[in-house]
């Protein structure tokens, strides 16, 4: 199969693949997603074996307006004040699902997540296609999420027919998951904060416990793991020390921190790759330097942060792509 990439040209063409029974991939806000008809099952099972996902991590559906959330799930008063209040925007929201849906995007779950991205040609392609949108991230089961095209096409070339780009993704992971169901629960965290969320939900809490079988995709398997081993530090002296002894032996180690720890270590002659100067800007960068990085090292030593907020949405994601290991 040949995968094109096009912009605002192809749009049009886009549209009709998902008609037909075709995944797509597209951008958001976030990361770039692997889009099929939420209607259809035989379009849904081929977003699974683009991705070689496992069938019991669900998908989020993606609409263009809250008008459109009714189409999938029952939306309720507080929902409807949670979408109006962050959306279009990085949050989703899990209700329960109308029959419409199928069990093959919810996971044999009776509750789905509905998001309304933010991204302008993210959107136009939602409100073209004319139906919900099931879609995960756009790249390899457990592999590092795309913010560019490009490394869409990296895990996708030859899996799916096109490829909608739409630039760098703004944010750079993936959404909040916010469930609604019955008390108000964080299952992943994201770029809207517990804090940001507090005002509106003062009862809302994050999820803890064991996973059985996941409302959300990102909390049961694997994720955001680069192709060489990743650890994070807790400080610049471990982080040296594990430089040191990666280095002697053999593996090429390189350091992905905020730009003041970069300097310091920087000046110890080791090799880094800067995140930027925040958490906002960590969450922007760390996907594609983890994927640049993979390409030129051997063991990535990443920054660990601590905090509410921001940091601890990053540090979710971080602590799947080092499996935990911390130095």
């Amino acid at each position: 199969m040949e995968t094109k990439i096009g912009k605002e040209e192809i749009l049009d063409e886009c549209a009709e693949l998902i008609k037909q029974g075709e995944i797509v991939a597209f951008p958001t806000e976030t990361v770039y997603g692997l889009g099929g008809n939420a209607f259809n099952e035989s379009a849904v099972k081929k977003i699974y074996e683009a991705k070689n996902r496992p069938s019991d991590n669900p998908f989020i559906v993606h609409v263009p307006d809250i008008k459109d959330i009714e189409k999938a799930a029952y939306l309720t008063e507080e929902a409807e004040k949670i979408f109006e209040i962050f959306s279009p925007g990085p949050i989703t929201v899990v209700l329960k699902k109308k029959k419409e849906i199928p069990y093959c995007v919810t996971a044999g779950l009776d509750t789905v997540g509905i998001r309304i991205p933010s991204h302008p040609l993210g959107r136009a392609f939602l409100e073209k296609c004319g139906c919900p949108i099931a879609a995960p991230s756009a790249n390899l089961s457990k592999r590092v999420s795309p913010t560019t095209a490009e490394r869409v096409y990296e895990d996708m070339k030859g899996r799916i027919p096109a490829i909608l780009d739409g630039g760098p993704c703004e944010v750079g992971i993936e959404s909040t998951v916010l469930s609604l169901v019955d008390e108000p629960v964080i299952l992943r965290p994201g770029a809207v904060t517990a804090e940001m969320l507090a005002p509106y939900l003062p009862k809302v809490r994050m999820f803890k416990g064991e996973v059985k079988v996941a409302p959300s995709p990102g909390m049961k398997y694997a994720h955001y793991c680069p192709t060489v081993p990743c650890e994070l530090f807790i400080s610049e002296e471990s982080a040296e020390k594990e430089y040191l002894k990666r280095e002697a032996e053999g593996q090429n180690p390189v350091v992905l921190a905020l730009e003041q720890t970069c300097k310091k270590l920087g000046e110890k002659g080791l090799r880094y790759m800067s995140l930027g100067k925040n958490a906002e800007e960590y969450a922007h960068n760390i996907f594609e330097t983890m994927r640049k990085a993979e390409k030129i090292y051997g063991y990535i030593l990443a920054e660990a942060m601590e905090g509410g907020g921001m940091e601890a949405s990053v540090m979710n994601r971080m602590y799947k792509s080092s499996g935990g290991h911390i130095v």
